[in-house]
């Protein structure tokens, strides 16, 4: 299947490690151009170096700090300088600390909606506004099944999910005439660095090792396993291209059928 994506402008956010980096090779390797934003210079290093067999010269990035509008902004002003206009958004951004309940605080509360929320807002409004003026575009927001399940130990990072998922249905809906597909995801246990400080958290409660905390948590999983962030990035390939042209507005779930819900 031509996902009809060779030589378009692809951002991704929090592009560096994790599902974000496994989304850059999936797109490099349909011909895409991409542009890493991540706040951290050394880590885009070694994604830019881990890249390199697609070719250097459709990889670009960019250091931002997305929890503040103005890096925000000057991130996509470098990016579309370097690629042109932006014509996928992918949201990988920002991660809100996993947080036990009872160690919650109202800082930890607003951090959380800065880490995750405001992260991915930064960088959506000005480039959709952008794609709007264009008259296409894509935006698939990688988010978490904590905005649909509440977690004892992700809260506060839930109702940051929980927001971006309204944020992803409401826009679609406002720029659905405009030719702007907007998408999310909300992928579960993934293998990702991520996860180690999830597990921690959780094994405080439990009162448990972190490998135990692993293995409890797997065993609920029925597909045996948790995901690889190649498979979630395969996902955010077909929303973002035209063979997902008339799906918008979803929150789909990845978690192997952990929590079996209709939405």
């Amino acid at each position: 299947m031509d996902l009809n994506l060779n030589g378009k402008h692809i951002l991704i956010t929090g592009g560096s490690k994790g599902i974000g980096l496994a989304c850059a090779e999936a797109f490099l390797a349909e011909g895409a151009r991409v542009s890493l934003v991540s706040r951290s210079e050394a880590n885009l290093a070694r994604a830019r170096e881990s890249l390199s067999a697609h070719g250097l010269d459709r990889v670009q990035t960019q250091a931002a700090d997305l929890t503040q509008p103005a890096s925000a902004q000057a991130a996509l002003d470098a990016a579309i300088a370097g690629f042109g206009a932006v014509d996928v958004l992918v949201n990988s951004a920002g991660a809100a600390k996993r947080t036990p309940a009872p160690e919650l605080s109202p800082q930890a509360w607003q951090d959380a909606m800065q880490a995750k929320y405001f992260s991915y807002i930064h960088m959506i409004d000005p480039v959709i506004k952008q794609m709007a003026q264009r008259g296409k575009g894509s935006i698939v927001n990688v988010v978490g099944n904590g905005g649909k399940v509440a977690s004892p130990i992700h809260l506060a990072g839930g109702a940051a999910n929980a927001a971006l998922m309204l944020a992803t249905a409401g826009l679609a809906n406002a720029y659905a005439s405009q030719g702007i597909r907007v998408n999310g995801i909300n992928p579960g246990l993934t293998r990702t660095d991520r996860l180690k400080e999830g597990m921690a958290a959780d094994a405080r409660l439990q009162g448990i090792e972190a490998e135990e905390a692993m293995k409890r948590a797997v065993a609920k999983i029925p597909m045996g396993r948790m995901a690889e962030p190649e498979e979630v990035a395969r996902v955010v390939l077909f929303l973002a291209s035209d063979a997902a042209s008339y799906v918008t507005g979803i929150n789909m779930s990845m978690d192997g059928a952990t929590t079996p819900m209709l939405l």
